[in-house]
């Protein structure tokens, strides 16, 4: 593993805090080579405060403490990013992050808000409309023949049309899910709820 350079920049790193379960970044903070020593040995992320010109552990005093799952250090061995569970608020507004309140999310939800677009304005030529608008049955029929076909696809060798396959299948899932008056971020707590 390499091992961070605190010599480059004062005796001071720059730490990106990061959600381990949406990979928001949470905040950012700096840690010098003790505050990094009592962050791996406690669990708990622990900063050198430059303003206060000491230690401190996130959470001391509010109890929402940051909760270590995975620590890398960049390229350049002069800073760190620490995957973390938060216990709660991270910024002290009271907000989850200290860039605000909008999850880093990846396409998918892109894509779920195009899909609540063309169904919400109604829009007649799109496929997505077409399909919502026939009903429930349509699009539950939708995602059991493209789950099917993804199947098939899984069982021979052409990766490019197993992974458009896949595409299709999370596609006509989310048109079901709009269907069903459910959300993507719905799912995922019921599969963190799962994983804990």
């Amino acid at each position: 593993m390499n091992k961070i350079n605190f010599s480059k920049s004062n005796g001071l790193v720059p730490v990106v805090i990061q959600d381990n379960t949406s990979l928001q970044v949470l905040m950012v903070g700096f840690m010098n080579e003790e505050a990094l020593d009592k962050t791996r040995k406690e669990g708990k992320v622990t900063f050198f405060s430059r303003t206060r010109n000491r230690l401190w552990t996130k959470g001391e005093t509010s109890g929402n403490y940051l909760s270590v799952k995975e620590i890398t250090i960049d390229c350049d061995n002069d800073a760190l990013l620490i995957k973390v569970d938060p216990a709660g608020p991270v910024c002290h507004t009271g907000k989850m992050s200290c860039f605000g309140e909008e999850p880093a999310r990846g396409f998918l939800y892109k894509l779920e808000q195009i899909i609540d677009q063309r169904i919400n304005e109604d829009v007649p030529e799109s496929y997505t409309n077409k399909i919502f608008k026939k009903g429930i049955n349509k699009a539950a029929q939708k995602v059991g023949e493209e789950a099917v076909e993804l199947i098939i696809e899984a069982k021979d060798n052409n990766i490019d049309l197993f992974k458009n396959e896949a595409a299709d299948l999370l596609y006509h899932l989310l048109i079901l899910l709009r269907s069903k008056e459910v959300t993507l971020p719905e799912i995922e707590e019921v599969l963190k709820n799962r994983h804990k």
